[in-house]
């Protein structure tokens, strides 16, 4: 009997949910220690923010022109099968990483295959009926990978004994490329709609006014959402503190909850937005990121590292998948990878600013002050989004 769960989502929905719960499984084994891989060989806060935010804004960057060309186009699987690749190769090369130079350059190059994937794989994801909830079920299979992955990374870190963390961080690093590749099987089997070429130009005058509107808001979100690597580098230092054995470990369990609290919620959010409407889902996503800020700034305890990232995990939840769905809302269906590239776009801008900005927060004055910076900018975006009608 077919499940009701992806009743009016699409076939091709499915696979890119199993192929993305695949990579994350993948990815979310090196996330869970890159922020502690980054530290071992040499890195400092800054450093840490210079490569989150650089590796996400190239992610965004090349969404204009990956959405582009894939509206010009009328092809999105042959983009989508090419960013995989990419992302699958640079994680094993990642592995062999002797200095933090290394992580930067292989850390961008995976994130050059995202950039390539992403806004072509969204284009097909907002092509089903149920928009709301097809973004939130490929969100929670993505997550659902995410916890698998973390899970594993936390389970190797606890058990397996190695000459020093690095040797283990490594390992690690390279055991995560294999459900890399293998994301690539289902790909193949999707199936491509034909569509219209198109011959717009990439510029921000071919979309609507609420859509540009809407994304300005969202930009200065992004330059508070920092890299999720000083979350972890927080709860580093506070576990720390309580003189546990094994803080790598423990730190990493908590990614792993956060993770599966982000699962838990994607797609109660997605259906949400789809009965109220998006706006009134973000606006409370961004004000949850905005409290979990302010908790991780005024907080220092094992408790409040808990409850935080449990919000950390509901506010992820909300925003991942809504955002987006948010932005194609606007934009008229031959024209929808092109806006879902712009939105990323911004998105990346702003992050790659937020996370040096927070870098040199973290570094020059305190740790607290850097969330406080955080807090700061998301509750600014309420504001522009309130007023927009």
């Amino acid at each position: 009997m077919k499940s009701n769960l992806f009743k009016g989502v699409g076939f091709s929905v499915l696979l890119l949910g199993v192929a993305s719960l695949l990579v994350d499984i993948s990815s979310e084994m090196i996330l869970s220690i890159l922020p502690l891989f980054i530290v071992s060989l040499g890195g400092t806060g800054i450093i840490v923010g210079l490569i989150g935010g650089v590796g996400d804004s190239i992610a965004n960057l090349l969404n204009v022109f990956s959405g582009y060309w894939s509206d010009r186009t009328g092809k999105r699987k042959i983009f989508v099968f090419s960013g995989y690749t990419v992302s699958a190769f640079s994680k094993i090369l990642l592995a062999f990483s002797l200095i933090w130079q290394h992580i930067l350059i292989l850390r961008s190059l995976e994130r050059t295959g995202k950039g390539i994937r992403t806004a072509p794989r969204d284009a097909i994801i907002s092509e089903s009926k149920k928009r709301g909830k097809a973004f939130g079920i490929h969100r929670a299979m993505d997550t659902s990978g995410a916890v698998i992955g973390s899970g594993i990374a936390f389970l190797f870190l606890f058990v397996f004994i190695a000459p020093s963390p690095l040797h283990q961080y490594k390992t690690i690093i390279l055991l995560a490329s294999i459900p890399a590749f293998c994301a690539l099987v289902p790909l193949l089997f999707i199936h491509e709609k034909k569509k219209m070429k198109t011959e717009t130009r990439i510029s921000f005058r071919n979309l609507p006014k609420k859509f540009y509107l809407s994304l300005t808001a969202m930009f200065v979100f992004s330059i508070g959402n920092f890299t999720y690597m000083f979350f972890l580098l927080k709860a580093n230092l506070v576990l720390s503190v309580y003189g546990f054995r094994n803080t790598a470990a423990l730190t990493v369990l908590l990614y792993v909850f956060f993770n599966i609290v982000y699962a838990f919620f994607a797609v109660p959010s997605g259906m949400l937005s789809d009965k109220i409407g998006r706006k009134k889902v973000v606006v409370t996503g961004y004000l949850v990121f905005g409290l979990t800020c302010a908790g991780f700034a005024s907080f220092n305890s094992l408790l409040a590292l808990i409850i935080l990232f449990a919000l950390y995990g509901v506010f992820y939840a909300i925003i991942e998948g809504n955002q987006r769905a948010f932005a194609s809302d606007f934009a008229p269906e031959n024209l929808r990878a092109s806006a879902l590239g712009a939105f990323h776009t911004l998105i990346g801008i702003g992050a790659l600013t937020g996370s040096v900005i927070a870098g040199i927060l973290w570094t020059c004055i305190s740790s607290s002050t850097a969330f406080v910076f955080g807090a700061g900018m998301a509750f600014v975006a309420v504001g522009m989004l309130g007023m927009l009608r």
